[in-house]
């Protein structure tokens, strides 16, 4: 008996990488899945990919579990819609959602045309409402349902060369926030994970030298794709009572919930602030508060644990 036994998990951007892993482990812990992938490169001008949505269903029906594959965007709200309805009809229903579908089109900002601004946007944050459009009525209806969203440091905490892939980030923080909070009475669950993993989504890391092999060498083999994996099922279960509206990270074996923005400090005066005055007083005063320009790197120094 396995954590989702009896459930139907319907998991985005499952043709390799962490989704690719999710769907396995969902079937393992004794889900019915439904596998999409629209199957087409992470980075710009990539071939598509030789593993597909059917690739990864079929290895879960070998292992005698229960799949089936969907190809379509994540994008497209009406083929979101298809996809719920496709799962209900084949499997019965549909319990849980684990978006990890992604794309990357990284610039600074001062190069980023608008194109790769709105593909990535579309992907994420146009894909994160589409799901959750798609499955929230039949969840509200059955009285829960799990939502597991897919965040990233870039957005939490910063990466030079990603605003696009930021802005969209952070907007499927506030997106799973309300849906958590909205539907906490009908037993709807909201997650975020922001993954550490060496995936195609990372793989472009330049190497260098040596130094930066290393580096690399020690993301593949301590930051996997599988580890990411348990969190996200766990999740989806729905069997981890009052965990919802939460962000979580995944870093190797370590896994961490991040604090959401709450006020760090505060300056008052009776009379009011003017601009000189907060110049001269004010933003001084709340300067031990500020959050610094580090990067994700700055924050997370160490080598995976």
């Amino acid at each position: 008996m396995g954590i989702l036994n009896g459930k139907v998990v319907l998991v985005t951007g499952a043709a390799g990488g962490i989704g690719r892993e999710c769907a396995l482990l969902a079937a393992r812990e004794g889900a019915r899945v439904l596998v999409n992938d629209v199957g087409q490169g992470v980075l710009p001008d990539e071939p598509e990919t030789i593993s597909t949505a059917e690739t990864t269903a079929a290895i879960i029906r070998s292992a005698g579990g229960e799949a089936a594959a969907n190809s379509d965007s994540v994008t497209d709200l009406d083929a979101v819609m298809g996809m719920v309805r496709q799962a209900i009809d084949l499997f019965g229903g549909l319990d849980a959602v684990v978006n990890p579908a992604g794309i990357l089109r990284d610039h600074m900002f001062h190069k980023m045309v608008e194109a790769d601004w709105d593909s990535v946007i579309a992907v994420h944050l146009r894909g994160a409402y589409n799901i959750s459009r798609a499955a929230i009525q039949h969840f509200r209806d059955q009285g829960g349902g799990s939502f597991v969203h897919f965040g990233s440091t870039s957005g939490l905490i910063g990466n030079l060369g990603q605003a696009n892939y930021a802005a969209a980030k952070m907007g499927v923080v506030g997106l799973s926030r309300i849906l958590a909070m909205e539907g906490a009475a009908r037993g709807i669950h909201s997650n975020v994970i922001a993954p550490f993993a060496w995936t195609q989504m990372t793989a472009s890391i330049p190497v260098t030298d040596e130094a930066s092999r290393q580096r690399v060498a020690r993301f593949r083999e301590g930051m996997r794709a599988d580890q990411v994996a348990p969190l996200a099922v766990a999740l989806a279960s729905g069997a981890a009572a009052g965990v919802t509206g939460q962000i979580f990270g995944v870093r190797g074996n370590e896994v961490m919930v991040f604090n959401q923005p709450r006020p760090a400090g505060s300056v008052f005066r009776p009379e009011g602030w003017s601009a000189g005055s907060l110049v001269e007083a004010g933003l001084p005063a709340l300067r031990s508060r500020f959050t610094d320009l580090g990067a994700s790197a700055s924050v997370f120094n160490y080598d995976p644990i």
